[in-house]
């Protein structure tokens, strides 16, 4: 993953990468996030493992909405 922010539509926030590789145990797994944009709230960012089955979607996911969330190279 790279530090530039993330800007994707509305289809994207409902879509899985089917292509992605199956999860291993290995701490270095790929993440994948998708913002979603709303026009009446703060955009929300939902972070999740690539390669999830849809049973482990339901559950292997972490949002938070615009502002509490930062670019990698501000922190660094």
């Amino acid at each position: 993953m790279d530090d530039t922010p993330l800007r994707h539509d509305d289809t994207d926030a409902m879509t899985t990468r089917s292509d992605a590789p199956r999860r291993s145990d290995s701490a270095d797994d790929e993440l994948v996030a998708i913002v979603a944009p709303y026009d009446d709230a703060p955009d929300e960012c939902t972070i999740f493992p690539a390669g999830l089955t849809d049973d482990e979607l339901l559950t292997t996911w972490l949002s938070a909405q615009e502002g509490g969330y930062v670019a990698l190279a501000e922190m660094r």
